[in-house]
């Protein structure tokens, strides 16, 4: 791992596997887990829904950008961002500088089928929410790259797998 970088940061659209895999790659390394929108629950006291409802999503993105902070300065951890994390300069910078960041791409479908179920992703509650998820990757897609020191696809291979070949390209750097 390089020696600047002693926290690894999972960054991608929602559905893409951040937790899953980020409680693994975790494991795999003795490292700490932490979900970034799971800590916003936590001091909010409120689930993300019902502070999106109460504070719209700006409100939730300041909370966002204190807790990104907050989280980065640690060390050892492995941190699962929210999907839109990393629209926000000030988590990119945070997250770019503090560790390796690991962009987990997937594909639309893919989303579409791990989020279907999940009532408590406030902007899929939509008419349309492939056309969503599909507005969201133009929009961020980019983002994600621009601040990424490795891309791995979650679409394949189970989520040990993928989890391992994170630890793997990490470790060989």
């Amino acid at each position: 791992m390089k020696t600047n970088k002693r926290n690894i940061f999972l960054i991608g659209p929602m559905g893409a596997g951040k937790t899953t895999i980020g409680k693994q790659v975790a494991q795999l390394l003795k490292m700490e887990f932490i979900d970034a929108d799971q800590e916003i629950e936590d001091r909010a006291g409120a689930p993300i829904d019902w502070i999106f409802e109460l504070e719209g999503e700006e409100g939730f993105r300041k909370r966002e950008v204190k807790i990104i902070d907050e989280l980065t300065l640690r060390q050892g951890i492995v941190l699962a961002t929210g999907g839109g994390a990393i629209v926000a300069k000030e988590n990119r910078i945070a997250l770019a500088g503090r560790g390796a960041v690991v962009f987990l791409e997937t594909s639309i479908d893919q989303q579409l089928e791990r989020t279907r179920k999940d009532k408590r992703r406030p902007l899929l509650q939509t008419d349309d929410p492939k056309e969503t998820l599909e507005e969201l990757a133009e929009n961020r897609d980019e983002l994600y790259r621009e601040i990424a020191d490795y891309i791995v696809s979650t679409d394949r291979g189970s989520v040990k797998s993928v989890a391992k070949d994170i630890v793997d390209m990490i470790q060989s750097d």
